[in-house]
């Protein structure tokens, strides 16, 4: 989902219409959505009009032969399928979560910490594995897609994990400083957790290298 799309999303009304023209099983005026909603119908227009300028929501003129103004009928753009809508619904969620931390000033430590939980919690669930193979599945079964390198060129060696795509990266984009920062926290969790090994160095989106993290191992 694109970060124009998501932003549309992120206001409880307007997300709150386009449910109401993704459930409707034909289109509906602004006013009967203002009905089902219990706003006035001005509100809705404006609401229709940005869902309209990122592509969710089509248009359709109604010409009823009487003199006068047609009257506009909106249809979601896609019917979207069960597990489009489910896709739709965790990525608003993340965003609405990314919005709420911000405006209660999460900080980038707060992230990391938090992060570092959630890599323990999963780290907790590998059994016999070194930190490198349970960090790289984790990035791979996240949608990372990580490629290992051989070192990162540093006075420490250490691996380099390159990450070649982002499932995140809308949300990064809006949120750097939490979304990145979880990120890292939840590479440490996994690391000091498994053992044999720490994080030398953690590039984000923001950062003029591509995103990666360099894990030093420990050897015999």
């Amino acid at each position: 989902m694109e970060l124009a799309t998501l932003k549309a999303l992120a206001d409880d009304t307007r997300y709150s219409v386009y449910r109401e023209l993704t459930n409707s099983s034909a289109p509906l005026s602004a006013q009967e959505l203002a009905d089902r909603l219990g706003v006035h119908a001005n509100t809705v227009r404006m609401h229709l009009d940005r869902l309209r300028a990122v592509g969710l929501v089509e248009v359709e003129s109604v010409h009823r032969g009487t003199v006068g103004r047609p009257q506009h009928s909106f249809s979601a753009a896609v019917a979207p399928t069960e597990a489009d809508t489910a896709a739709t619904s965790a990525t608003l969620l993340a965003g609405l979560l990314g919005t709420l931390a911000e405006r209660t000033g999460a900080t980038k430590s707060e992230a990391i910490s938090t992060g570092r939980s959630w890599g323990r919690e999963v780290a907790a669930q590998s059994q016999g594995r070194g930190c490198l193979p349970v960090l790289d599945i984790e990035l791979s079964d996240l949608g990372f897609s990580p490629e290992v390198g051989r070192g990162d060129g540093t006075s420490e060696g250490g691996v380099r994990i390159e990450f070649l795509q982002c499932p995140f990266r809308e949300l990064a984009e809006a949120y750097p400083e939490l979304i990145c920062n979880l990120h890292r926290g939840l590479c440490e969790g996994v690391v000091d957790f498994v053992g044999g090994g720490r994080v030398l160095e953690f590039s984000t989106l923001y950062d003029p290298e591509p995103c990666h993290v360099t894990v030093a191992t420990a050897t015999k």
